[in-house]
């Protein structure tokens, strides 16, 4: 298939290589001119301006917007909703709010455009290991769009297939679903998110109270001399609490054990204060999830160690860098 992707950061330009990769051609448009280039001299169809993108598209056109959430997400999608006709289908790959989604699902079905949702997983290793996606529209749209999420799915891979899996959607092994109508996707994806901080918070809180007992406050018979990357490293292998994120951590660990390049000042993108304000509407309790909010919160005024491993977390995931802090 032929895809348009307007945002060429750290996962809108590697989703245009995965894609291109497997035979899929695309046209590109960034702010950024070098960005288009670069991906230009890779195979893609460069655009200077968004009319330019528009018309390099072929019927029906196809155009991922991968933005910030927020006003410049909204400006393209009715720019586009401007130059793009009747069958044209436009994604928003971001982490959009998902009542925004339902909005603009709304005003583009008036003038017969299709919207698609798509909450998408996968950081700065998605070009390797594939986007996790949540899929929100119209099952028609979606349904067209399966070539190019099955291309960037991580599929099955080494991940030990789901016993009873007869009763799942097939799709949901290979690593994307189609959640719902319009704002499913970015539902789910900002529930995940606010499990994210949860689970981040977590393995900080844990390495936080094993990093203590190595400390010379302690009286000599009660102090040890534990190796944070060592204990990273062995509960990747078999245990119970083995995840990607444990994965980063042993990273993290093994290049800097002090973790000394890292602020402790930990931003969130909004999808945590949006799964709290959900929980909230829908009377569900959230103890962990708003707590490790609020711990972000409180992280921009102190940092300890263990909030300098969900910077170095963030970072191993996404790119995040963190503003410097003391």
């Amino acid at each position: 298939m032929q895809l348009g992707m307007i945002g060429l950061g750290r996962m809108g330009g590697n989703i245009v290589r995965r894609l291109m990769r497997d035979g899929h051609t695309a046209v590109v448009f960034d702010q950024a001119a070098q960005a288009v280039e670069k991906l230009a001299g890779e195979g893609a169809t460069g655009s200077a301006s968004l009319e330019a993108f528009v018309k390099a598209l072929d019927k029906p056109r196809v155009a991922w917007v991968m933005l910030p959430a927020g006003h410049i997400t909204e400006e393209t999608v009715n720019t586009l909703a401007g130059l793009f006709e009747a069958g044209d289908i436009i994604i928003d790959g971001g982490n959009s709010f998902y009542k925004d989604d339902i909005r603009r699902a709304k005003m583009l079905a008036e003038k017969g455009i299709r919207y698609v949702d798509v909450g998408t997983s996968g950081g700065v290793w998605g070009l390797e290991r594939g986007y996790c996606m949540m899929i929100g529209g119209e099952r028609e749209a979606v349904d067209h769009l399966d070539p190019i999420f099955r291309t960037l799915a991580p599929g099955i891979g080494d991940i030990s297939r789901t016993p009873h899996r007869e009763k799942l959607d097939a799709r949901a092994e290979q690593g994307y679903i189609h959640a719902g109508p319009s704002g499913a996707g970015h539902f789910v994806k900002m529930v995940h998110n606010g499990i994210e901080y949860g689970l981040m918070q977590a393995y900080a809180e844990g390495f936080e109270v094993l990093q203590r007992k190595n400390s010379d406050e302690l009286p000599q018979d009660e102090r040890y001399a534990l190796n944070m990357a060592d204990i990273a490293e062995v509960w990747r292998r078999g245990s119970v609490i083995s995840s990607w994120l444990l994965d980063l951590t042993a990273m993290a660990l093994a290049e800097h054990p002090e973790l000394d390049t890292f602020s402790g000042s930990v931003e969130d993108s909004g999808e945590g204060r949006w799964t709290i304000n959900a929980a909230i509407e829908e009377a569900v309790p959230a103890n962990v999830l708003s707590a490790a909010l609020y711990t972000r919160f409180r992280s921009r005024q102190q940092h300890t160690f263990g909030e300098k491993l969900l910077s170095a977390m963030r970072f191993g995931f996404g790119g995040h860098v963190e503003k410097s802090g003391s």
